[in-house]
């Protein structure tokens, strides 16, 4: 029986993807539950498995190209893998036909050739490695061992890698001493006119098709900043009690909660009681309507392998600070791992960036459509400020607020910052709620 194998749901409003990675071939034997293809959609990757033992009989989406949901991918013929007896018989019937010649003595490299392809799986140590970390390893010839794993017990994971081909491609190659009789020719050209410069011989340059994540996000930010009547608004934040309450706590807290605390929580729970304050901020403009929430789902911008994702910490306003560290955690090593779903990143209604961990001082943050406005966070660095007429050093962070101005008038924008600075100034509040 053959099964037809389609593209599966992919999410709200998620209508087509990618063709990625097949990890197998046309004829390969496969297993239930085995992962097939990897599908790359505008918001996430995800793999398609296997839905029964048997062998895969045509792959019809190729590599690269772009599918709609309930879209063919291949066709699985159920049952067990081709009985090896047809083969044999096959193979005894032409060593009758054909005297079979005297065999040569096997060299040792080449028995360790045969052993390598017949191993099972490459294995980083002593730890397995799944088939989409294989197929990137044996892709681009890599050694396993001069990747650093962060996975679970020490496991390869797919993001891992594709950091570790991110990296290497920045690198510049070096010149290749073959240039070197062209340039001896150059004193026999004419003066006189200086000829077009030739195409890089020496591979300086790489060409990469834009995955469908990239191109998303180069799609809605413009698109934002052609809708919306973006402005940003900044004000600066004093964070020494935040850094005193963080030092007297922290080991406490990790204690018992196995989190570390963090800043996020702090400016999370501030954007929520600013939100409840400000309610424009956290609206959006659906037609010739103003839509307001009366929910806090906070989008976390998180930089990943695959671009800028934002992964959103849902009802934030429920959660304790504990609550929030903890999400915030998972949703990072999610982002981190390539696990990321289109539930993780939907129905955002506020956003928070931190651009200081890059080492960023500021920045105007664009918007994330539909979301009327979004936080931006930056690098925390000691400036001279007065403080009851002395001059004293402080741990001070611009803060910056993009907002659609369509919806939200300067007066709210520039309350709700000042709402966040003065939490953030004094963390009682946060508690206190006030």
């Amino acid at each position: 029986m053959t099964v037809d194998i389609k593209v599966p749901q992919l999410g709200e409003s998620v209508t087509e993807a990618t063709v990625a990675t097949w990890f197998k071939k046309q004829g390969d034997a496969v297993k239930m539950d085995e992962p097939l293809v990897e599908l790359e959609t505008d918001k996430v990757t995800m793999e398609v498995y296997a839905p029964a033992d048997g062998v895969l009989e045509e792959v019809v989406a190729a590599e690269g190209a772009d599918v709609e949901v309930g879209a063919l991918l291949a066709r699985l013929k159920e049952g067990a893998a081709p009985a090896q007896s047809d083969t044999k018989a096959e193979s005894a019937a032409k060593h009758e036909a054909e005297p079979e010649p005297e065999p040569e003595p096997e060299s040792a490299p080449a028995k360790a050739a045969e052993t390598a392809e017949t191993e099972p799986e490459i294995q980083a140590g002593d730890v397995p490695l799944s088939p989409a970390v294989r197929k990137l390893i044996e892709e681009n010839d890599l050694d396993p061992s001069q990747i650093k794993a962060t996975g679970k017990d020490g496991r390869l994971l797919k993001g891992d890698v594709l950091e570790h081909l991110e990296g290497a491609s920045q690198e510049v190659a070096a010149p290749k001493p073959a240039a070197a009789p062209a340039k001896a020719e150059a004193p026999q050209k004419s003066r006189a006119a200086i000829p077009p410069t030739p195409p890089d011989p020496e591979g300086r340059e790489k060409r990469v098709k834009m995955t469908r994540l990239r191109r998303s996000i180069a799609e809605r930010l413009k698109a934002a900043q052609d809708t919306a009547a973006m402005l940003t608004t900044f004000n600066e934040v004093d964070m020494t009690a935040v850094m005193a309450a963080r030092a007297d706590y922290r080991d406490r807290f990790e204690k018992k909660h196995g989190v570390r605390l963090g800043f996020m929580s702090f400016f999370v729970k501030a954007a929520v009681q600013a939100l409840k304050d400000i309610p424009a901020v956290n609206g959006e403009i659906a037609g010739d309507e103003i839509v307001y929430k009366h929910y806090y789902h906070i989008g976390v911008a998180v930089s990943s392998v695959q671009g800028l994702v934002v992964p959103v910490l849902r009802d934030a306003d429920r959660l304790s600070f504990a609550g929030i560290e903890q999400n915030i955690a998972e949703l990072g090593r999610k982002a981190r791992d390539g696990e990321l779903t289109t539930g993780d990143l939907i129905g955002g209604t506020f956003t928070i960036s931190n651009g200081g961990i890059f080492g960023s001082l500021m920045s105007t943050p664009i918007l994330n459509p539909p979301q009327s406005a979004i936080l931006g966070m930056h690098k925390i660095q000691e400036r001279p400020m007065v403080v009851d007429g002395a001059i004293v050093a402080r741990p001070m962070m611009y803060l910056a607020l993009s907002y659609d101005h369509r919806i939200i008038d300067g007066r709210e924008a520039v309350t709700f910052l000042v709402r966040i600075k003065d939490a953030i100034e004094d963390p009682q509040r946060l508690l206190l709620d006030i």
